[in-house]
């Protein structure tokens, strides 16, 4: 287990790579200002691993048709979706800050790819799934927790006077003694149970969630509804399980377990439809059985920018 004392501990990504990449998209934006090229101009002029740096992702871009040409031309655009790519990486700089927030936060976390495994003061289990950050907020009349990111499974220990709840993603899940997940990064199923029951609140309403059943959100309800728990929650064991998923569905997840983006340039082909296992701590390895099996083309432009396309 990391600890959780703020410290990062990233595995050799570099800062500069993702300062780079948000320049270039910045500057490339039609509503980049004045101020905006004279702070480029002093960070570009600061140390000269910055200019290199930015040569590297500017060379990155031109190649891919991002720059518009100096020349006067006609017709939008080319290669948008590119566009989108690159400009992702840099607002990957963001997200990367803001997960650090949420350590600095945390009590447990886990890092981006790598799923832990914590015992709670009460005897309770927790696993964390990638990229994962809670507080352990326990008192006399509850034992709370706030999922900060992510996503958490749960074996409780029964305690009829002091209930276990989890906060997080706008929902409350209140259970007693039983084996659930929750994930608070939006996803359109927040909520699974393995054993037991749990309560659910949010925004939306009220539920009463059982064994086999989930939480679906939409239209601004909850809706519970069957669920495969063993097979979402395989990644506790370190799989990821896929039974007739669209492709753009399988890739999501797979970006999750990795640093950097994985980007669906053909919306078509994210419909087809993935059935199989792949390994969690291999999103490569993953990756190259679609390209496979599926005849899709990847393309890895840098260790954070991974393109999946139609073949030529």
């Amino acid at each position: 287990m990391v600890a959780s004392d703020g410290t990062d501990a990233e595995d050799g990504e570099d800062p500069l790579e993702r300062e780079a990449a948000a320049w270039v998209a910045r500057l490339s934006s039609s509503d980049a200002t004045e101020a905006d090229r004279r702070a480029f101009e002093t960070w570009h002029g600061a140390d000269p691993a910055h200019a290199a740096a930015y040569a590297e992702m500017d060379a990155l871009w031109r190649r891919l048709g991002q720059l518009p040409d100096p020349r006067p031309r006609k017709g939008p655009p080319k290669r948008l979706a590119a566009l989108a790519a690159l400009a992702l990486i840099g607002g990957g700089a963001l997200m990367h800050q803001i997960g650090l927030l949420d350590r600095l936060r945390a009590d447990l976390w886990s890092d981006v790819g790598t799923i832990e495994h914590a015992t709670l003061a009460d005897g309770s289990g927790v696993d964390l799934n990638t990229d994962t950050a809670l507080a352990v907020r326990f008192t006399e009349r509850e034992r709370g927790i706030a999922l900060l990111r992510g996503e958490a499974s749960f074996d409780v220990v029964p305690d009829p006077n002091r209930p276990f709840v989890v906060r997080g993603g706008g929902l409350s899940v209140r259970a007693v003694g039983t084996r659930f997940f929750v994930r608070a990064d939006g996803a359109a199923r927040p909520v699974g149970v393995a054993e037991g029951r749990v309560d659910v609140s949010g925004p939306g309403g009220r539920a009463l969630v059982s064994a086999g059943e989930g939480i679906r959100v939409g239209e601004g309800a909850l809706q519970v509804v069957a669920a495969d728990v063993e097979r979402d929650t395989a990644w506790r064991d370190g799989r990821l399980i896929f039974a007739g998923q669209p492709l753009a569905a399988v890739l999501a997840e797979l970006d999750r377990y990795r640093r950097g983006r994985i980007v669906l340039l053909d919306a078509r082909l994210g419909e087809r439809r993935v059935t199989g296992a792949f390994d969690a701590r291999n999103t490569d390895e993953a990756l190259d059985a679609i390209a496979a099996t599926m005849g899709v083309r990847i393309r890895r432009l840098s260790p954070l920018l991974v393109l999946v396309g139609s073949p030529l």
